[in-house]
């Protein structure tokens, strides 16, 4: 689920009284020949709004600057989520409030943004609700026809592992430490993480890993690259994060390059 920002515009201006507002950048390419003129006056446009009286009168504008950047970011996420919250009717508030003639008060602004969060949150846990039974009905037909598929084993777990490379090297155990390549990828076959591609091998303990890589590791001599697919309970279950929903069923390719010597360094594995 593409991450969604959930901030009621009290929130949004308490970000802004810290000053923990991000800031952004614009990117700009060369003008066209056919619009020098136009891209003339607009920096002429931009100089204009650059001569402030004072540094107090700069400060001023660059606070509602900031809140405005805010605020129509804030507005294009809620517009995701199907809410039409209009920027004339904010504007409004805010002008309102300045001129001392706010049509709410204090009491039931507050009321006002707390349902709003509550209206947004409900409509988050119904989408993540959706995304989460799709991605089980996704992994269960995917491990179905994988489990089909020539030299394809099941533990008693429900570790599904094909072997792509074998070894006659040692197999590790759970307390051990480990250094493998890997490549993770949803059941479309979207990538989520891989050591190959940091050219940087990942060395773990083999017991502080999701369920699925302390089994399926265990069963790999040491040279061998296996192909392992995790189902949601040995994997990151109803936990979901940007990269994997939740419920998702993981692929993995692995391969083990050594088992490490408990006297060196190891670095956690990285698979969100």
């Amino acid at each position: 689920m593409k991450p969604v920002l959930k901030m009621s515009l009290l929130a949004a201006t308490i970000l802004l009284a810290v000053g923990c507002q991000d800031e952004k950048t614009t990117e700009t390419t060369p003008a066209e020949p056919a619009k020098v003129e136009q891209v003339a006056a607009e920096a002429t446009s931009e100089k204009a709004t650059e001569a402030f009286a004072s540094e107090d009168q700069k400060s001023a504008y660059a606070i509602g600057a900031s809140l405005a950047q805010y605020l129509s970011a804030n507005l294009d996420q809620q517009k995701e989520l199907g809410l039409e919250l209009n920027s004339d009717d904010v504007l409004a508030g805010v002008s309102d409030v300045f001129a001392n003639k706010s049509r709410m008060t204090p009491e039931e602004t507050q009321q006002a943004l707390q349902d709003l969060d509550k209206r947004v949150s409900d409509i988050v846990a119904e989408k993540a609700k959706i995304e989460s039974e799709q991605s089980i009905k996704a992994g269960e037909e995917f491990r179905a026809e994988f489990e089909k598929q020539e030299g394809v084993a099941k533990t008693e777990s429900g570790l599904l592992y094909q072997v792509e490379k074998s070894a006659e090297g040692e197999k590790p155990a759970a307390t051990d430490t480990v250094q493998v390549h890997y490549k993770g990828t949803l059941t479309d076959g979207t990538e989520f993480d891989s050591s190959y591609k940091r050219n940087q091998p990942a060395t773990f303990p083999l017991n502080q890993v999701i369920p699925g890589w302390t089994e399926g590791v265990q069963l790999m001599p040491v040279g061998s690259k296996f192909k392992f697919v995790i189902p949601p309970e040995l994997a990151y279950g109803s936990q979901a994060n940007p990269s994997i929903p939740a419920n998702s069923t993981l692929v993995f390719e692995v391969e083990l390059l050594q088992i490490v010597k408990t006297d060196k360094p190891a670095t956690e594995l990285e698979t969100q």
